[in-house]
């Protein structure tokens, strides 16, 4: 029996011993060769790939040994069998040919990211990959500029400007073209892909899919966990179908024009990890409660300026890790609770409106890596326990309203900042030596504070300091400082320290890449030394010394009023001498500088024509010698310098025609000749089809806008103001895609505003100004899409018909001009839903009926001027009227007079023209704190309400011409601010109460205001009388003058104003008034130079 038994079991080992070995670890960790079948698709790959972009026959791929197992090849992984499942050639700056890959039918994971392929490579074969669940496409495409099937490709295109890791564009920047996906369609692409999980396509351009893709994505690809389209040309609201995709756990859709997320947002995100929908032009309120779901761990929606939001209180079981919400709408208090995400490693707020104090419970997150706070409005001290945080690397609390001095802290020594960011506050004192003592500090921020006094000497402990900013802060350098050795630095602010000559500490910085010394006291000549030096006087004699890493020299106003006769420089240069004393012709030596990049010397003395010898300089890309004396024509030559981006030469006195040599520059983006003395006709622009930022306006330009600007798809800012051109509405610029302004005031534009197609047009407008042209007709902007529309301005045409309704959907007008033309309604209460709405402006129309009826709770929350001065508007001047529409200028805070803040953005800021005593003030750029209220010319009657003087933040108001009676308002003395007071030709009687004379904002030869003005500032009020005046009571004659007749009726109209100003006014507000104007118009302009040191293409803001 035990014999019989032994034989089964020997039977049955030897029956599974083949299916134990099956499952041996021994046999699985075996390494299995490579199959010829799926070598041999591999070695064809390499044959016919080529490491872009730079093409020869010894820049072949040759990454793998052919001699060795394929599945021991770098970025080749196989599966038990020998067959390839994974591929992984990312970012090898590769091109070519990459058919074979079609053959490798096992394929799982495909990685060709950040590389150079053909597009039409895709019609080979993509739906023979079956078995595909990761697919990554993302940057790694370029257009076929050729029609014949190369296996090398002459011609490519690398497009990803946001992918920090591969950036071709910092490069390349002429390579910049986008590409975009017709043959095959996406849903082509997917559609045999149905095992996919992940699909990265970031950067290649899907737009021609419209809302497709979404539907698409949600019916084909069930299985998808992970979905990145960054950077893809999206546009239009999310479909709601994406929530048939339940495994969907990451959601990347950065860089498309989205606007609006479905109804059902929130239930589509319950089952995300990472969420990332940075600059999708998000706008209005964002479902916070995302950010509870106990699954998200990053969060991503920055830059989406119009997305409004608060944060909700935090869990502690919140498993958030990343949390970007910088350059959005968000505001309100950060809650204490932010101290529960324990997890979070990335917090980035800044430039939103955050305020209140800062919260002490961020010092609990212990794992935080970044934190990004600045630009917002947070208050209180900088805790010191911050910089103790164990793995905080970078801390930025810039521009916020931070106080107090720093305390001290523990264990500096072991901390691991790198960079601390913690200027523009209030910070006072002494800078804690703390700080001073980090060991890995590379980047120190800490200017525009009101630290005490420092030393050079103090930053010597700082052995990695690699940049320095110490602005606005005095400093001393002793002369001592010769024997210390201090950080090799590549990057140096010491604006406005005070300085009043070029340091020779500078001399020991020979790492030097960027220097700023601009706003000193520095005066007299560039020294030698800082262009090429020799050190004979310091212990290191005789040794030949320069700054061969120095690429950018800022020495802008700082008085200085001449350079050395010659210079030179190694290597890619910038050089700022902007807002300097420089004067005579633009010296020769600067043509010698063979490398220099970028050259700002606007805002000096120079004067002469624009040397020849600049056409030479091949590497210049940037120049910019605006507000200067220059004159003479431009050189025909400039299309030889290729690689000129910027060209500005705006207010000099050049003339001539404008060289068509400007209209073939390809990479040319901006284009400044605005204010001089240029004639003709504009040239064509074919092929300067990368221009974004034409301004050509206050010239002598004539004839049509040229038809070529079609083709400048890049186009953001065309401003042809101030000209003589002589056309129709320019609706063949429709498609422009990132027109934003468009600026054709004051020229002979003529004919109907109207499309007649019936169909939304420029997209992306956020400014339109034609006023002061010759359209007529209806006044209509149905063709506009005008949700995103900020400024409009059409006054000074001859429009006419009732004010369109459409205007109902620009929710972010804040500016509306349509003075003098022939609009016929009555007053637009409907404006009000326009909640950004500053400035109104509705003169010299037909507007009619009373504005006393109003029924609301709303209002004008931000008007600051209203003008709706001679129109047919009568009744009593109702109560609710200033109680409601005018909130916005009953209370301005001291904080908000103290800024200069401009109505507008960096790239456009808003003029308006105020009638002010009769004069028309042309205010080129309008600060916040202008706040103006105009009924003057119509038939308001009765007394002034004494609620006028709720509108205690006015500093212009004109009642003037309309029938008020009864006395001056002793409750006017309330309005502190005001400036202007015009009531002239009413009916006002009795005595100038003497109360009146205590305004005393703008006082003249020492004497308030009221003092200040002669009988004529009461001309038309027969009744009134008493000090200033000298017509006492009992003079008064209680007949009221006859009528003017009607022949003589508009001539007094219209020159009773000037008499006014010119003799009743004269004496004191306007003396005020020119001074703002002044100031207005000197600090308007600086905000070019800001704008174009944000970079072209970086939409964060500068810091």
């Amino acid at each position: 029996m035990n014999t019989l038994h032994s034989l089964i079991s020997l039977f049955l080992f030897s029956c599974f011993l083949p299916l134990l070995l099956s499952f041996s670890p021994l046999q699985t960790h075996l390494p299995m060769q490579c199959l010829d079948d799926q070598r041999s698709p591999l070695l064809q790959l390499q044959h016919h790939l080529y490491y872009a972009p730079n093409f020869t026959f010894s820049s072949k791929f040759k990454l793998w040994d052919p001699n060795t197992d394929c599945c021991s090849w770098e970025g080749v992984t196989c599966d038990a069998y020998g067959h390839v499942i994974g591929l992984d050639l990312s970012y090898k700056n590769l091109s070519g040919c990459f058919h074979s890959i079609f053959n490798l039918h096992r394929l799982q994971r495909l990685n060709l990211a950040g590389n150079n392929f053909n597009t039409t490579l895709f019609s080979y074969g993509f739906d023979k990959l079956q078995n595909l669940t990761h697919l990554n496409l993302s940057s790694s495409f370029s257009l076929d500029l050729s029609n014949q099937d190369y296996c090398y490709l002459r011609y490519y295109t690398i497009i990803d400007p946001y992918n920090y890791v591969y950036n071709y564009y910092e490069l390349h920047p002429e390579l910049e073209q986008p590409l975009k996906l017709e043959k095959p369609n996406f849903k082509t692409l997917i559609k045999n892909l149905r095992f996919l999980t992940e699909l990265y396509l970031d950067s290649v351009d899907i737009s021609t899919q419209g809302t497709k893709w979404c539907e698409t994505t949600s019916l084909v690809l069930s299985n998808l966990r992970v979905l990145s389209l960054s950077y893809c040309g999206l546009k239009g609201l999310l479909c709601s179908s994406l929530l048939r995709l339940s495994f969907l756990s990451k959601l990347i859709l950065d860089g498309n024009t989205i606007s609006y997320l479905p109804p059902n947002f929130l239930e589509i995100s319950s089952h995300l990890v990472s969420l990332s929908l940075m600059g999708c032009n998000l706008s209005g309120h964002f479902p916070t409660e995302i950010l509870l779901s106990p699954k998200i761990q990053s969060f991503d929606i920055s830059l989406n300026e119009f997305l409004n939001g608060q944060l909700p209180e935090f869990s502690s079981n919140n498993s958030l890790q990343s949390l970007l919400l910088s350059s959005s709408n968000f505001s309100g208090k950060l809650p204490q609770s932010i101290g529960n995400l324990k997890f979070l490693t990335y917090l980035e707020l800044s430039y939103c409106n955050f305020f209140g104090p800062f919260p002490s419970s961020i010092a609990n997150l212990s794992s935080l890596f970044n934190l990004d706070l600045a630009g917002n409005k947070l208050s209180g001290s900088i805790h010191s326990s911050l910089f103790t945080l164990p793995s905080l690397k970078s801390l930025s609390l810039s521009e916020n309203q931070l106080v107090g001095k720093i305390d001290e802290f523990p264990n500096a020594s072991s901390s691991l900042i790198q960079e601390l960011y913690i200027g523009n506050n209030y910070l006072t004192g002494p800078i804690a030596k703390s700080i001073l003592q980090l060991p890995r500090l590379e980047g120190l921020y800490i200017r525009g504070n009101s630290f005490s006094s420092m030393k050079l000497d103090m930053f010597v402990q700082l052995n990695n300091l690699r940049t320095l900013s110490l602005n606005n802060i005095s400093l001393l350098i002793e002369s001592d400082n010769r024997s210390l050795t201090f950080p090799q630095l590549e990057r140096l602010s010491l604006r406005s320290c005070n300085l009043t000559e070029f340091s020779e500490f500078i001399k020991t910085q020979d790492k030097l890449v960027e220097l700023y010394l601009s706003s000193n006291h520095i005066h007299g000549v560039v020294p030698n030394w800082l262009w090429k030096s020799s050190l004979s006087r310091l212990p290191l004699s005789d040794l030949n010394f320069s700054f061969p890493m120095l690429k950018r020299l800022y020495l802008g106003s700082c008085n200085i009023s001449s350079f050395p006769g010659s210079t030179s420089s190694q290597g890619s240069f910038t050089f700022d001498a902007s807002y300097n004393n420089l004067s005579g012709p633009i010296p020769n030596w600067l043509c010698n500088m063979s490398q220099l990049s970028v050259c700002y010397a606007f805002y000096n003395n120079f004067n002469g024509p624009i040397p020849n010898c600049l056409c030479n300089m091949s590497q210049l890309r940037g120049f910019d010698a605006s507000y200067n004396n220059l004159s003479g024509s431009i050189p025909n030559c400039l299309d030889n310098m290729s690689q000129l981006d910027s060209f500005d030469v705006s207010y000099n006195n050049l003339s001539g025609p404008i060289p068509n040599c400007l209209g073939n520059m390809s990479a040319l983006s901006w284009l400044g000749l605005q204010g001089n003395n240029f004639s003709g006709m504009l040239p064509k622009f074919s092929k300067a089809t990368q221009l974004e930022f034409l301004k050509v306006s206050e010239n002598r330009l004539e004839g049509k806008l040229p038809r070529s600007l079609a083709k400048c798809t890049q186009l953001t800012v065309l401003d042809v103001g101030s000209n003589m051109i002589n056309d129709t509405f320019p609706f063949w610029l429709e498609k422009l895609t990132y027109l934003m302004v468009l600026i054709l005031r004051e020229n002979r534009f003529y004919g109907q505003i109207k499309h007649f197609k019936h169909k939304s047009v420029f997209p992306t407008l956020d400014v339109l100004d034609i006023a002061s042209n010759q359209f007529s007709s209806e006044l209509s902007i149905d063709f506009l899409q005008a949700t995103r529309l900020r400024s409009l301005k059409i006054g000074g045409n001859k429009l006419e018909g009732k004010l369109s309704r459409s205007l109902f959907n620009c929710t972010a007008l804040g500016v509306l001009d349509l003075g003098n033309n022939m609009v016929h309604d009555t007053f637009p209460f409907w404006l009000e839903k326009l909640l950004s709405l500053k400035v109104l402006v509705l003169r010299a129309n037909r507007f009619y009926d009373t504005i006393s009826k109003i029924d609301t709770e709303r209002g004008f929350p931000k008007l600051r001027i209203l003008d709706i001065g001679s129109n047919h508007f009568s009744g009593d001047l109702s109560i609710e009227f200033l109680q409601s529409f005018l909130k916005a200028m009953m209370h301005l805070t001291n904080d908000d007079k103290a800024k200069l803040v401009y109505i507008g953005e960096d790239y456009h800021q808003d003029s308006v023209t105020i009638v002010n005593k009769g004069i028309e003030i042309f205010y080129q750029k309008v600060l916040t704190i202008l706040t103006c209220l105009d009924l003057s010319n119509n038939s308001f009657h009765g007394r002034i309400p004494e609620e006028i003087q709720m509108l205690r933040s006015l500093r212009v108001m004109n009642l003037s011409n309309n029938g008020f009676s009864g006395e001056i308002l002793l409750a006017l003395q309330n309005l502190k601010d005001l400036e202007s007071l015009d009531l002239s030709r009413n009916k006002l009687s009795g005595k100038i109460p003497l109360q009146l004379i205590s305004l005393t904002f703008l006082a003249a030869l020492n004497f308030n205001q009221f003092i200040t003005f002669t009988n004529d500032s009461y001309r038309g009020n027969p009744k009134l009388c008493g000090l200033p005046l000298s017509r006492k009571y009992n003079e008064v004659d209680l007949r009221m003058p006859p009528p003017p007749g009607e022949d003589e009726d508009s001539w007094l109209y219209a020159m009773s104003t000037w008499k006014i100003a010119l003799i009743g006014y004269a004496n004191g507000l306007v003396v005020g008034l020119f001074i703002g104007y002044t100031v207005l118009n000197e600090l308007g302009n600086k905000w070019v130079e800001k704008f174009r040191k944000c970079g072209k293409r970086n939409r964060r803001r500068c810091r």
